[in-house]
């Protein structure tokens, strides 16, 4: 769709920097920009779609849970958002070891979008624009502005592209299929257009969500109550975790039939998704209720997650149900789950699909390879969820005012953080399907764990710009006190008495037949510090505010030391073809003995280093030998 302005005239406000698009990628992009003092303008096609959740009514999960606390620890919003306006809170995988633990929290949907808005609307240097971008301009192959519907030009020195769904959407269930963004909200019909003329090369991809129901229609009695944590742990490291113990709302649990399945098999032909009205590509590891049945076939019930949207509203969403199924078909399916008998839709379930962007024309800064200033974040790097996009988003925004300061871009290796797991994986890999971030994606995950962002992160942020020096020094001392405290438990002994013993005992722990120290327990995997506490007669008083993230910490650091170890070596080999570093002006075809295939991705992709390279699918471990001799040949 070609877009022709009627009128076109020129802002005279100066902007350094332009964000399209105020979802989680755009919020955390603008507010990355604007504080580290650049004037920034964020455009939305609806100020009422800010930070808007159209699909799950929550933040983290497993390994996105992650994502919140390193975006936190760098400076970002998201986990100081959710921690002023979940309903529930609960920690993912405690059965298992911490490398997986992941913080999931359900939010309140119209609660969190109205408090990033306050957000954005008290950031100094911030301005909040409701227009749809149609045009990027450029000259010389460097970003020069902006055009917007109405033909107004915005005149900046760099773009950030954060579009998320709303580009060309279209939203499908049965044979209705209207073209709007995500909640009936207005598509963004033009700007696929702009970016084609200027080279990009795009993808159709689609995502799903199931129906909103009326609580009021739900028999719970039917469902197992899910309950959150009893002790909650925010998200950010700079609330106080005294502020966060609520009265938490329950979120329910029930299951489809054999019954379901049969109404979904026999309406399989009315679904958009098997008669070929969808051309986008779907998630893999988010499947629609259709997927599951049809992929699933021997299962004979899959999960079903009622989940509250907020506290004042009686919406409801049904987690592990998305559908693209014709409305009397969603409501014939979802009356077969026990609880749901008699449920009333309040929003129909449904599919869209969007354009977005093939990454692999990113530079790890998510700076666009052969246009100067335009950079990408978010879903519309063809990535999917809240998270992942916020991650992108943060790392955009800090990028673009990095290089109007004419710094060294921030780009974080899969060894430091599961953001750059995230974007190295967008960059190099082909996708065919919107990315989700999962713990087993990251091979240094005993390393990136969720509780040590900030000692991963915090200091990478406090030089960016985004985080304060009182910051710093409260990690400081958090650090201190866990090395510290880890020698003395190290030193400190204890003998074969009675109190120690039947402590033992009580744990179903092996009796002590001579004197151990407490370190040596604490390995113990059915002991912590909290169980040795009342033998360990010179424990430490910790500050109040950071007690628990110290004996978390110093647990931690003791229980797993061996395999910290390990994985610190093999980090080790990994930085070492990450700093071979390979010049932008690379001539490839001056490597002799390179497979052709290998030709073809590397001048493609270009990466920028050893590590990098070796990472790109068609490039295979003989390449890189090839690369790392003509590299330290005399004349390189």
């Amino acid at each position: 769709m070609k877009f022709s302005a009627n009128s076109v005239w020129v802002n005279k406000d100066k902007y350094d920097i332009v964000v399209i698009g105020a979802g989680h990628a755009g919020c955390e992009a603008a507010l990355a920009a604007a504080r580290l003092g650049f004037t920034t303008i964020v455009f939305t096609v609806s100020v009422d779609s800010i930070a808007l959740m159209p699909c799950n009514p929550n933040i983290g999960g497993s390994s996105k849970g992650h994502l919140v606390r390193e975006v936190d620890a760098l400076g970002g919003e998201m986990g100081k958002v959710i921690d002023r306006t979940f309903i529930q809170s609960k920690m993912l995988n405690k059965s298992k070891g911490p490398a997986v633990h992941s913080l999931r929290a359900q939010a309140d949907k119209a609660n969190y979008s109205r408090t990033m808005r306050q957000v954005l609307e008290g950031q100094e240097n911030l301005e909040i624009k409701q227009a749809e971008v149609v045009n990027i301009l450029t000259e010389d192959g460097r970003v020069t502005g902006v055009q917007t519907f109405s033909g107004a030009i915005y005149n900046c020195r760099a773009v950030i592209l954060c579009t998320g769904t709303y580009l060309k959407a279209r939203c499908i269930y049965g044979e209705v299929s209207n073209n709007t963004g995500p909640n009936g909200l207005q598509a963004a019909n033009y700007l696929t257009d702009s970016l084609r003329e200027l080279g990009i090369r795009m993808y159709r991809f689609k995502t799903g969500t199931p129906a909103r129901i009326d609580r009021n229609t739900v028999d719970f009695s039917k469902m197992e109550e899910q309950l959150g944590d009893e002790r909650i742990v925010p998200f950010s490291f700079t609330t106080d975790p005294d502020e966060v113990q609520i009265d938490q709302v329950s979120c329910w649990l029930t299951y489809t039939n054999e019954k379901t399945h049969e109404i979904i098999r026999n309406n399989l032909d009315r679904s958009p998704l098997f008669s070929g009205m969808i051309e986008g590509t779907g998630p893999r590891y988010c499947p629609s209720i259709e997927d599951k049945v049809v992929k699933f076939s021997d299962k004979n019930r899959h999960q079903v997650f009622i989940e509250p949207e907020g506290i004042e509203t009686n919406e409801m969403y049904i987690g592990g149900m998305s559908s693209s199924l014709p409305e009397d078909v969603q409501y014939a399916m979802y009356r077969t789950v026990p609880g749901l008998e008699n449920v009333r839709i309040v929003r129909n379930a449904y599919a869209i699909e969007y354009d977005c962007i093939d990454a692999r024309q990113l530079k790890p800064s998510l700076e666009f390879r052969e246009i100067e200033g335009l950079f990408s974040g978010g879903q519309f790097n063809g990535s999917s969820g809240y998270e992942e996009a916020a991650a992108q988003g943060l790392i955009a925004g800090i990028n673009a005012a990095r290089k109007l300061q004419g710094k060294e871009a921030v780009i974080l290796d899969r060894s430091e953080a599961y953001i750059g797991v995230l974007i190295d994986d967008l960059v190099t890999k082909e996708s065919h399907e919107p990315y989700r971030m999962m713990t087993s994606r990251a091979e240094y995950r005993l390393l990136l764990r969720q509780d040590n962002a900030d000692q991963r992160l915090t200091r990478i942020g406090y030089e960016i710009g985004l985080i304060s020096e009182e910051r710093c020094r409260k990690l400081e001392k958090k650090e201190e006190l866990i090395c510290s405290e880890i020698e003395r438990l190290k030193h400190t002994n204890v003998g074969t008495t009675k109190q120690v013993q039947s402590l033992l005992e009580s744990c179903k722990s092996t009796p002590l037949v001579s004197g151990a120290s407490l370190a040596e327990l604490v390995r113990r995997p059915e002991l912590s510090y909290r169980l040795l506490e009342s033998i360990d007669e010179k424990r430490p008083e910790f500050p109040a505010d950071l007690r628990d993230e110290v004996i978390e910490q110093v647990d931690i650091s003791i229980k797993y030391d061996g395999y910290i170890s390990r994985q610190k070596k093999q980090v080790e080999q990994f930085k070492k073809l990450e700093a071979k570093k390979i010049p932008e002006d690379m001539d490839y075809d001056q490597v002799k003995s390179l497979r052709i295939e290998a030709l073809q991705k590397l001048k493609e992709y270009r990466p920028v280093s050893i590590g990098q390279a070796s990472r790109i699918s068609g490039v295979s471990p003989a390449d890189i030998s090839v690369l790392l001799v003509y590299l330290s040949s005399s004349s390189h």
